[in-house]
């Protein structure tokens, strides 16, 4: 079984790569965001998923752990396979799907080619008691029903423990017209400023702060 390969880049495609190891390539299908960082000549070292069959072998290809496990808990969902788990890799970060998940948004999803807004669903009901396992290598508490928030605090993600006041922030700033996700990041943030206690139209105020910050950046 194949864990991993250093080599180097010998042949790009859309979905694919060709990594040389001494002379021998390993067509690897990848995400298009690990795609976008690969260079054709240049070195890399790669997190492999074999999947072996009767027919074939395939290898996934990953540059970093965090993506590899994603693309293993998304293809636990009935009726998402490889390309449609690469799909998603490719419009969203692990970081950007904690956040999705815990935010129960399908719109990031239904982003991904071959998603509709029935599989979305699926995979937002499936995935939001396991999703915060992997989370900060699997230190983060689960997302079950909104318990948590996963929000990014310079490149990391972060949980924020959550309440019935964050969810009834977070319905306020969608009925002003913010997306959820961006909703729920803010609100996630403004809980983790305030800490536990905060009461809803604290909560409201700071993210509505956080969120004017952003739109004039």
């Amino acid at each position: 079984m194949i864990a991993k390969l250093r080599g180097v880049v010998d042949t790009l495609g859309d979905d694919w790569a060709v990594i040389d190891v001494g002379g021998v390539g390993y067509l690897v299908a990848c995400s298009a965001r690990t795609l976008a960082r690969l260079q054709a000549g240049a070195a890399a070292q790669l997190m492999v998923e074999t999947w072996v069959r009767e027919d074939a072998i395939q290898l996934f290809a990953f540059l970093d752990s965090g993506e590899r496990d994603w693309f293993r808990l998304l293809t636990t969902v009935q009726g998402v396979g490889a390309k449609v788990a690469l799909a998603i890799l490719s419009v969203a970060s692990p970081e950007q799907l904690l956040q999705t998940i815990a935010a129960q948004d399908r719109t990031m999803l239904t982003r991904a080619a071959g998603v509709g807004p029935k599989l979305a669903a699926r995979i937002l009901a499936e995935l939001k008691d396991k999703a915060g396992r992997i989370a900060l290598g699997g230190v983060a508490p689960s997302v079950a029903g909104g318990a948590a928030a996963l929000v990014s605090d310079g490149g990391a993600a972060v949980a924020v423990s959550g309440s019935g006041a964050l969810e009834d922030a977070v319905s306020a700033l969608v009925n002003l017209g913010y997306r959820r996700l961006e909703a729920f990041e803010a609100a996630g943030a403004a809980a983790g400023e305030l800490g536990e206690g905060a009461e809803a139209a604290a909560l409201i105020r700071a993210a509505l702060k956080r969120l004017g910050k952003e739109m004039m950046r």
